[in-house]
């Protein structure tokens, strides 16, 4: 009795089988769009801060760019004064964080306690001889620094700096543009 269908059973798996065929030659499904996205930037390097003192029209402290020069510090500050020694700073000098810029008046001989030649102390490698050469630190005050730094890591800004045990507001008006975080 199978033998009188089995062509037409055959006749059918063929065309199933063309029909399957033909589907998937014809078929293009959507493609998949992938997007790629460019990992976001690691971050713009933080501005510097620079006190610029002396005689510029705007005496104060300034946000500058990584990389700024003395030149750059004077024109945030408005440029020097008419009475200005331009001569007394070296603008093409590149800047470092919590830097003081002190700009001499012509015929001044005695500079600000903080001279253009002195270096201002990075309190994240000063050794506590060092860091003694800071107003009002003392070398119990120096080692209290060192001990913080060893259990907390470097210091950022002023704010990590005031956390130290013996570290106030005045000590730290006292170390400004004296010292360095980097």
């Amino acid at each position: 009795m199978l033998e009188r269908f089995k062509y037409p059973i055959l006749a059918a798996v063929a065309v199933a089988i063309l029909v399957g065929v033909i589907a998937l030659v014809t078929y293009r499904p959507t493609p998949v769009v992938i997007t790629i996205n460019p990992p976001l930037p690691t971050g713009t390097p933080a501005p510097i801060k620079v006190y610029v003192t002396g005689a510029v029209v705007a005496p104060n402290m300034y946000d500058l760019a990584l990389g700024s020069r003395v030149q750059d510090a004077v024109n945030a500050a408005g440029g020097f004064t008419a009475n200005a020694d331009r001569l007394s700073v070296n603008i093409a000098r590149v800047l470092q964080d919590g830097e003081q810029v002190h700009v001499l008046e012509v015929g001044a001989t005695d500079p600000t306690p903080l001279t253009l030649t002195s270096q201002p102390v990075n309190v994240n490698t000063a050794s506590a001889a060092e860091l003694q050469t800071l107003p009002n630190c003392s070398a119990s005050l120096a080692q209290a620094i060192i001990d913080y730094r060893a259990q907390n890591g470097p210091f950022r800004s002023m704010d990590d700096l005031d956390k130290v045990s013996g570290v106030g507001p005045k000590t730290l008006e006292s170390w400004q543009g004296r010292i360095v975080f980097g």
